[in-house]
């Protein structure tokens, strides 16, 4: 069995992108995902409570994991490695893209992953750190939180998607077939591609 694994924090994120680059690496690597696992939680939750964690419990060996990078895994360090080390027990093979590593043939990988997780596990305490930072100093300085009444917000739909949309116009994906994907309406993402002055050929 193949299992695609895509997870994201919260439900305000979306989960295209993965799925993106997950289905054009199986394409490349002639494979077809069997299993899709899709989860909206913490990468740091505990792995009982996660669908992860279901997944571990009933793997094969010669069974394949993919996921878009290592975060999407755990962003807790001493999961990461008890997720690997599971996998590498049972026989199965765990692709994480972004890293282009494979724990089970790369003779470094075991020292690399570890190095990663903390990496990982940094960002993740950093990045919300700064936000809450950012969050009380504005409103010490008494600044209204939150856009002003009346005006439009600049974050759009497919804002943040900008490299996935240029890859998919690069590839000639119909809009059509792109904005399925992306699940927009057709109009929305060519006003976007328009206002991004991304060139069509």
């Amino acid at each position: 069995m193949t299992y695609g694994y895509i997870r994201v924090s919260t439900d305000k994120q979306t989960t295209e992108n993965q799925r993106f680059e997950i289905e054009n690496y199986c394409s490349t690597h002639k494979l077809k995902i069997d299993k899709w696992i899709n989860e909206t939680i913490s990468g740091k939750m505990d792995l009982n409570e996660r669908e992860l964690g279901k997944l571990l419990s009933k793997i094969k060996k010669n069974d394949i994991i993919i996921c878009s990078e290592l975060s999407r895994l755990s962003r807790d360090m001493y999961s990461l490695i008890a997720i690997l080390g599971a996998c590498q027990n049972q026989g199965v093979k765990v692709v994480m893209i972004k890293e282009n590593l494979d724990p089970q043939k790369d003779r470094y990988a075991k020292y690399l992953v570890p190095v990663l997780a903390v990496y990982s596990e940094i960002e993740r305490d950093l990045i919300s750190q700064r936000t809450k930072e950012s969050l009380a100093f504005r409103k010490a300085a008494g600044i209204k939180l939150g856009r002003p009444f009346g005006s439009k917000s600049k974050v759009k739909k497919l804002t943040g998607k900008e490299s996935l949309i240029k890859k998919m116009l690069s590839e000639k994906i119909s809009q059509r077939k792109m904005a399925k994907m992306l699940k927009v309406h057709k109009k929305t993402l060519k006003s976007f591609i328009e206002e991004n002055g991304f060139c069509v050929k």
